[in-house]
């Protein structure tokens, strides 16, 4: 086991999250799996394998290139804010949501 169930209450808690007895078991096991599976990749031969920035870099297929740029007017701020129950232009107000 790399993974210990201290590490996931760890995470758990970096996460701010409760999780049940059942759970930590759970993400223990599927954290172990992940890393498993990493070491296996590990293995790999890939000196012969160029880096690249770009999944498309060379564009082995027709028509696998990227789109250009253009910029696009978006005037919809307005109209989205007038919507919300509390906004306060360019902003909404929303209820907290992380409490320590």
């Amino acid at each position: 086991m790399k993974i210990s169930r201290e590490d996931v209450l760890y995470v758990a808690e970096l996460a701010n999250l409760e999780l049940s007895e059942a759970e930590v078991e759970t993400f223990r096991q599927q954290l172990d799996e992940i890393l498993t599976y990493i070491d296996k990749l590990k293995q790999l031969d890939v000196s012969a394998v160029e880096p690249m920035a770009q999944v498309l870099h060379g564009a082995a297929e027709p028509g696998a290139e990227l789109r250009e740029d253009v910029v696009q007017e978006c005037n919809i701020a307005n109209a989205i804010l007038e919507q919300a129950p509390e906004a306060k232009k360019p902003y909404f107000r929303v209820p907290k949501v992380i409490e320590r």
